[in-house]
């Protein structure tokens, strides 16, 4: 007797069972049409606002264009949907490779702006600005002869500048600039027994004998030149 009430509570319990999962399938049935009753109560109104532009759209287009022409154009999307598959993967993947390298290229461009304005503060612009209006001189001042004949002595103004920019002659120069300023400053006197008593001065001599030495190499290149 035990034995069978056993049995008959089994089949109780799975028979519970069974209608527990039948009422919860059902009610996820019902929960579904619910769902779809409520998205096509949703979709509705625009599905039907889209129908409606499009006819309105296709009305203002349908002296251009016949059922033949949009049957041909589906026909041909539908042959290439591998290809704007590709072309979407493709698409992501560039869009992939914006959303990488982007912070990259934005901390460049700022990179880029700060030394552009540090090039600004210290004079670059200016300078090179100041540049092109010495290039537009040069342009303007010399003809095409002159340009020519210019490059044809090139090597000789070049070797003629790098001898006068030789650390000696510039000392030379800084210092005999900076003793006349200082012997300008004095005053001079002017009379003939006042130049008679520079003479005994051994560098006045020597500075003199320079001179006429300059003025011996000068007039030499000047009778070479005449002959």
């Amino acid at each position: 007797m035990d034995q069978v009430l056993v049995a008959l509570n089994d089949k109780i319990d799975a028979l519970t069972q069974q209608v527990a999962y039948l009422t919860e399938q059902a009610q996820r049935a019902e929960r579904e049409r619910q769902e779809r009753a409520e998205l096509m109560h949703d979709l509705t109104p625009i599905v039907n606002d889209g129908f409606r532009m499009a006819v309105e759209q296709l009305e203002e287009v349908q002296d251009y264009v016949d059922l033949g022409d949009l049957l041909r154009l589906l026909k041909r999307l539908l042959r290439n949907g591998r290809h704007f598959e590709a072309m979407l993967d493709q698409l992501e993947s560039v869009m992939d490779l914006a959303q990488t390298v982007g912070p990259l290229t934005d901390s460049a461009f700022e990179k880029a702006a700060v030394l552009l304005q540090e090039a600004e503060h210290k004079g670059y612009f200016a300078f090179a600005r100041g540049g092109m209006q010495i290039a537009d001189n040069v342009v303007t001042s010399f003809t095409e002869e002159d340009v020519t004949k210019l490059g044809e002595n090139v090597v000789l103004i070049l070797n003629t500048v790098k001898d006068m920019t030789q650390p000696e002659i510039m000392g030379l120069v800084r210092t005999v600039m900076a003793q006349t300023e200082v012997e300008v400053a004095k005053p001079v006197k002017t009379s003939l027994p006042a130049l008679l008593g520079q003479m005994r001065d051994p560098n006045v001599r020597r500075g003199l004998a320079l001179t006429m030495r300059m003025l011996s190499v000068v007039g030499a290149q000047g009778a070479n030149g005449t002959k």
